[in-house]
C-alpha cells in the first residue's frame, strides 16, 4: 500500500538567506510564486528536478532543504 510520507523543508529559511521573496524565488527556478508558497507550507512536494533547481539556487544540497520522515508503523 502506497502512503504519502510527509516532506519537510527549510525553503523559507534558505530563501530568506538569499534575500528574495517568493515571486523572485519562483522566477529563479521557473515556477510561480504560488508554487513556492505551497512548497513552504508543505502542501506541495516538488519534483526531483525542481528540488534540485531550488537547492542549486540556494547553494546547498537537496538534503539541506528537504527531508522526510518515514512512519515505521506502516511498512
Amino acid at each position: 500500500m502506497y502512503c504519502q510520507m510527509p516532506l519537510y523543508n527549510q525553503l523559507k529559511h534558505y530563501r530568506a538567506l538569499l534575500g528574495v521573496n517568493q515571486q523572485q524565488m519562483g522566477s529563479l527556478v521557473g515556477v510561480s510564486r504560488q508554487t513556492i508558497s505551497q512548497i513552504e507550507r508543505g502542501d506541495y512536494s516538488p519534483s526531483v528536478t525542481l528540488a534540485l533547481k531550488i537547492a542549486k539556487v540556494c547553494g546547498v544540497t537537496v538534503e539541506d532543504i528537504f527531508s522526510y520522515e518515514e512512519n515505521e508503523d506502516e511498512e
